[in-house]
């Protein structure tokens, strides 16, 4: 059976211009986009009128803890959280237990998310054996498999002989390598970012510096030797780096985080674990700085980072807490609230649908006839107020919990399948 939205603003195309029209789906393909489309016999009509229908959002970094830890995460609970929030396709990071850093490892996720996941799940495989830093994975094989990234996220890679080598070997085959810019022997044992507030809480702080540092470096080497993405990016400097990198003609693309542009350092004051991620939460400087990258174009996507963590890692002192907040189900309502007053919507849209997928090299972020009917229709203006109980994720880790934001997931479809209605999951027949 079809699907006809009717009767919604849509955005279309690379150009994502607003435009009210009708789409058709059918057998998991959009068919006919076009103004009062003539209802097919046996179709579904959704009425989307006074709502925006949008490329479905892609997430170009997240965890789902699979394998090695299903009380945080399953590819079935991630996927059903995605869903909620909106993302039709995902690209999960390779540091699980034991790290995706094998054909066999890629294979396993990939066959995973086909009998589990209800939304599309891309493995980013590891750059180095074991995300020790040291020895090459067999990139083309992994390839092969579905890998569609290198990374080595949680770890940087520390050696640059080495990153040299990736981005030297990835060029030919057109993927990216993804880096996690830290240097570690400036943030070891940090807890938040390094000032004042870090001093009055008597935390260890991790200075700016420990990322710009390998911003820099990472700058440096993509200018000769192939293209790099750089992850998660947190303070002023950076940016400021990366534009400047563009300026010149520099391969390189970034992305950030909503809780960087919507959170500082103070959501830390108290001992608040649920804000402790990594990078830390910067300065209120740092905050500005992201946003008008974002608005500029020096950012590229928007990425939600999604780390589940079980409740028993984050109730804890703040020392011992693990670092990392789930994401999917906040992403879209955070950068409608905190961004949309400087950005047009369809911009915030492009960053979280068109730019990550075409940094990852995927068919995905576009509305068009003849793509796969993966979309969602949102209500921008809706205003709720955010409830972890509410999450599909198995893990509620997130400081946002009891924030009033603007805009709802209304729909999401996933290659003509329905798998969000009126807000909540559809049950799996």
């Amino acid at each position: 059976m079809g699907i006809v939205i009717r009767g919604g603003k849509i955005l279309e195309g690379s150009s994502q211009k607003e435009i009210k029209k009708d789409i058709f789906i059918q057998e998991g393909i959009i068919k006919s986009i076009a103004e009062n489309i003539a209802l097919p016999k046996n179709v579904q009509v959704i009425e989307a009128e006074n709502l925006i229908v949008i490329p479905g959002l892609v997430d170009m970094h997240c965890h789902l803890r699979d394998p090695g830890d299903p009380e945080e995460e399953t590819i079935a609970s991630g996927t059903m959280s995605a869903a909620k929030g909106g993302f039709t396709s995902i690209a999960c990071m390779a540091n699980t237990t034991p790290p995706i850093d094998s054909p066999a490892a890629v294979r396993y996720v990939v066959s995973k998310a086909k009998q589990e996941g209800i939304v599309n799940v891309f493995p980013i495989a590891a750059a180095t054996l074991g995300l020790k830093g040291t020895h090459l994975v067999e990139m083309e094989r992994m390839i092969e498999e579905g890998a569609v990234a290198f990374s080595d996220d949680g770890n940087p890679i520390s050696d640059p002989r080495i990153l040299r080598l990736l981005l030297e070997y990835a060029r030919p085959f057109g993927v990216k390598i993804i880096s996690h810019p830290e240097v570690l022997a400036m943030s070891k044992n940090g807890q938040m970012n390094e000032g004042v507030l870090s001093t009055m809480l008597g935390l260890e702080g991790i200075s700016s510096q420990a990322e710009e540092l390998m911003v820099e470096r990472d700058i440096l080497l993509a200018a000769k030797f192939g293209a790099i993405h750089i992850t998660h990016v947190s303070t002023a400097q950076s940016v400021i780096m990366i534009r400047e990198a563009k300026s010149k003609g520099i391969p390189v693309t970034c992305d950030t985080c909503p809780h960087y542009f919507s959170l500082s350092e103070k959501n830390v004051d108290g001992f608040n674990t649920f804000a402790k991620v990594n990078p830390p939460l910067r300065t209120e400087e740092d905050v500005k700085e992201i946003i008008k990258g974002l608005k500029d174009g020096t950012i590229d996507a928007i990425a939600t980072d999604h780390a589940p963590h079980r409740e028993e890692k984050k109730k804890v002192e703040f020392g011992l807490a693990a670092k990392g907040m789930v994401g999917f189900e906040t992403a879209l309502p955070l950068a409608l609230t905190f961004l949309s007053k400087e950005i047009p919507l369809a911009k915030i849209i492009k960053m979280m649908t068109i730019n990550p997928a075409k940094i990852l090299g995927i068919p995905k972020g576009e509305l068009k006839e003849g793509a796969a009917a993966d979309l969602a229709i949102i209500d921008p203006n809706a205003k709720h107020k955010i409830d972890i109980k509410q999450f599909a994720s198995k893990s509620k880790n997130s400081p946002f919990d009891g924030m009033e934001v603007q805009g709802e997931i209304v729909y999401t479809i996933v290659e003509g399948k329905v798998v969000v209605k009126e807000g909540r999951l559809v049950p799996l027949k």
